[in-house]
């Protein structure tokens, strides 16, 4: 399905591509300096969500609506271990907090975005995503608690 974008929904999404290529890019290097196997794991998977995020908003920026894959929705948690390996400079809780912090923040913007956008199903296509970003930060928050590096009180 074609849609034509107005100036703000272009806006809006530009913003949004931007926020994708940045998860990106912090998933990809936090994944090389990680100490723990799983949380490498999580930075994986998510990485590869983020780059079908960016795929999914350029496809929106040519004006085509793609169909949402349902099972995206991954549990990075199952089926991982919880060997340690040598790693890089920033501590695994540092990494966490950033990318928690980064999550919560791109998920806000979903939200802000979708409430712009005139289209219902460019704004299912976003709440999609915006799900997926909250499955990212569960999975986060879920491997602190898991490690005594976030308790909730």
């Amino acid at each position: 399905m074609n849609i034509t974008l107005t100036q703000k929904e272009r806006m809006l999404l530009e913003d949004q591509k931007s926020h994708e290529q940045i998860c990106i890019e912090k998933y990809s290097n936090y994944a090389n300096q990680a100490q723990d196997n799983q949380l490498k794991q999580i930075c994986k998977v998510n990485e590869q969500v983020e780059r079908t995020h960016l795929d999914t908003i350029n496809q929106l920026l040519s004006g085509n609506i793609p169909q949402m894959n349902q099972q995206q929705n991954q549990n990075p948690m199952q089926n991982m271990n919880n060997n340690q390996t040598a790693g890089g400079n920033i501590s695994d809780k540092d990494i966490c907090s950033d990318l928690l912090m980064t999550e919560k923040y791109v998920s806000g913007t979903y939200d802000t975005t979708i409430f712009e956008f005139r289209d219902t199903g460019v704004r299912d296509v976003l709440n999609h995503i915006q799900k997926e970003e909250q499955k990212h930060g569960e999975s986060i928050f879920k491997y602190m608690e898991s490690k005594g590096m976030y308790t909730v009180q």
